[in-house]
């Protein structure tokens, strides 16, 4: 148990590590208003995990590698809480187009992401 937890926290330091260096070249590479580094993190994520998911489910997975990976990693990699406040400030500056852009795509991609992680797994 303490083994796992542990290992939890170091794949959620490495999950968190890998979502700030994403973010940041994206916006290096992309500036704007529209948040591509949250998009394109909250998508991968989404499929990383879906495939956990499904390689877990499927194909038996050790039992720890899904906490590890999927809340450890994925857990920390992803962020709802980004996600929530790009798109109020959007709102907020009068971006509504962009707003309803952003949460509609983020929702669709993000379960077409994860359908296409457990999808995946069982060709």
């Amino acid at each position: 148990m303490i083994v796992t937890l542990l290992a939890v926290g170091a794949a959620a330091a490495v999950g968190a590590v890998a979502r700030y260096t994403l973010d940041q070249y994206v916006q290096y590479r992309s500036p704007g208003l529209f948040p591509r580094g949250t998009w394109l993190i909250n998508i991968t994520g989404s499929f990383v995990l879906g495939l956990l998911m499904g390689l877990g489910a499927r194909h038996g997975l050790p039992e720890q590698v899904v906490p590890i990976a999927g809340v450890g990693f994925c857990g920390a990699y992803t962020t709802f809480s980004t996600f929530s406040y790009e798109l109020i400030h959007l709102r907020e500056k009068g971006q509504v187009g962009k707003s309803l852009l952003y949460g509609a795509s983020s929702l669709t991609a993000g379960l077409l992401a994860a359908a296409a992680g457990l999808a995946i797994e069982s060709f």
